[in-house]
């Protein structure tokens, strides 16, 4: 079946018939990438201008009654519009179906710019498009090559596909049997019909330039798509994948790349002719800055050891915790540690952020008796949301909640805590404990 939004893309409005409405309920992903799941009715109609998912195009969204539709589906020849809404559809029930037209028109230009890339990159170099995915803000084009694309080729085809554009070349969508061979000679159909297809087929043809068969909704002028933009190509396995944007997506891509220059030259206090300059200069204080803090922390984990060392052997402690959040640097435990006296329990960490909050992560180290570092290491690190192992008196672990720090700590004193011992009962039979 061939749908109303497949005959004129360009329709936003549509009176249609009730075939069918079932209660059904969906996993539904918000602009901010929070899923939950929706109530209403899987709703069939005689025909619809909701485009149901396929041929790398995502659905439609609009409204049926007055009510959104947030899912549109092809099983078969017929489309399943998920409707939220308390109540079901009555059959033959009239109902007026309305378009989100900016949606429509977003994925008629990145489809319809999907194929004018297609066939300019099959034209100029003889790739094949394996695939395409139309992504929320850049879709992509997978071509069949194991070679790099130059930035040079790619403004040789961007420039060629704006030229087209300029032109206003006619788009028209004929519908042929696929049983009559000679209507698909010159048709592109990478992955052929689909293994339910009825019908005709529909094939998309670009006018001097390509047909293609294709189930999508498209301009009918390539003069709508305004624009093209590649933005780069990145090697994956033994293809490429072209990245681009098209039509209203280049003025988006343009606005944000014009705020986060205006926010760089703030932030930097200097012009876009100086962002590359001053951003190296950046790196280089940060790198700098990092080597002398890091000499620091290792002047610091050499002091406190010696502070240790130095103490007469009768006064040192039983166990000693040191817990620094400057960052995950591991060679500060291995400083002190390398010089710190031996017969002392030791349980250190270190970690990132401020504050021992419950998303903090670090590196946790005890060294000292082996039965003791055996007993508290799992503890620790199971009360820390973390994992490590050890032998010989030594144990390492990664941990990721430092929120119950304080709660190893005891355990910690609670291990070295003098123990408790009974004397002789007195004679009127009382028991007396005192404390070593």
């Amino acid at each position: 079946m061939v749908f109303k939004c497949q005959e004129d893309s360009f329709l936003k409005q549509f009176k249609t018939k009730i075939v069918s409405s079932e209660f059904a309920t969906i996993d539904w992903t918000d602009p901010s990438g929070k899923v939950e799941k929706l109530k209403g009715f899987n709703v069939i109609c005689e025909n619809t201008i909701l485009f149901p998912e396929g041929g790398g195009q995502p659905c439609d969204y609009g409204t049926l009654g007055g009510f959104p539709v947030k899912n549109v589906q092809r099983k078969g020849t017929t489309a399943v519009h998920f409707v939220e809404s308390s109540t079901s559809f009555e059959q033959d029930a009239e109902v007026l179906l309305t378009l989100d037209y900016q949606r429509r028109l977003d994925h008629m230009q990145q489809h319809s710019g999907q194929h004018l890339i297609t066939a300019l990159f099959d034209r100029e170099f003889k790739y094949d498009t394996t695939s395409w995915s139309l992504g929320s803000s850049v879709s992509y084009i997978q071509l069949s090559t194991p070679h790099l694309i130059s930035r040079e080729s790619l403004d040789l085809i961007e420039r060629q596909a704006n030229d087209l554009i300029r032109e206003g070349r006619e788009v028209t969508v004929l519908l042929v049997d696929p049983e009559v061979a000679q209507e698909f000679q010159d048709a592109r159909a990478p992955r052929g019909l689909p293994k339910d297809h009825e019908g005709l087929a529909r094939v998309v043809r670009i006018e001097g330039i390509e047909s293609n068969m294709c189930c999508g909704t498209h301009v009918t002028n390539i003069s709508q798509l305004q624009c093209i933009k590649l933005l780069y190509a990145e090697k994956v396995k033994t293809n490429v994948l072209v990245h681009f944007v098209v039509g209203e997506r280049v003025l988006a891509k343009l606005g944000e790349v014009f705020q986060r220059e205006l926010q760089l030259t703030q932030a930097l206090k200097g012009g876009p002719g100086q962002h590359l300059e001053l951003v190296q200069k950046l790196q280089q204080n940060v790198k700098g800055s990092r080597k002398y803090f890091q000499q620091l922390l290792k002047d610091y984990a050499t002091a406190e050891a010696e502070r240790l060392a130095d103490l007469p052997k009768k006064d040192r402690p039983k166990y000693f915790s040191l817990h620094r959040r400057d960052g995950i640097e591991v060679d500060f435990i291995n400083t002190f540690l390398r010089l710190a006296p031996e017969g002392i329990f030791y349980f250190l960490t270190v970690s990132e952020g401020v504050s021992a909050g419950s998303g903090a992560k670090g590196h946790l180290v005890l060294r000292g008796d082996a039965e003791i570092v055996g007993k508290l290491g799992p503890q620790f690190v199971e009360i820390l949301e973390g994992k490590g192992n050890g032998n010989e008196g030594s144990f390492q672990g990664k941990i990721n909640n430092l929120a119950r720090l304080q709660d190893c700590q005891e355990l910690l004193e609670a291990q070295f805590k003098p123990k408790r011992v009974v004397e002789a009962p007195p004679a009127n039979g009382a028991q007396l404990e005192t404390e070593e």
